[in-house]
């Protein structure tokens, strides 16, 4: 499940930040979403929130919480398994 889970969250990672030239393949599961890695920003920050609500029914209020789901792709999908509703 959680490969499957890391490779959806890709293609919807890829999808909502119009990543258009990144394929999941290029994306490593345990690179940090921020900063290095793959490099998002906070704009980019609050499309994964609202990506997280909308695929998953999880809502994301504290920052700090956020920041510490948001480290990589593989602890998202690990959250994201625990506590999706969806």
């Amino acid at each position: 499940m959680t490969n499957e889970l890391i490779f959806k969250l890709k293609e919807e990672i890829i999808e909502v930040l119009n990543l258009e030239e990144v394929k999941p393949e290029d994306i490593d599961e345990n690179a940090p979403l921020f900063g290095e890695g793959l490099g998002l920003d906070s704009i980019d920050a609050l499309e994964l929130i609202v990506l997280m609500e909308k695929n998953y029914g999880i809502k994301l209020i504290d920052a700090a919480e956020s920041r510490e789901i948001f480290q990589s792709i593989k602890v998202m999908s690990e959250y994201i398994a625990a506590h999706q509703t969806k």
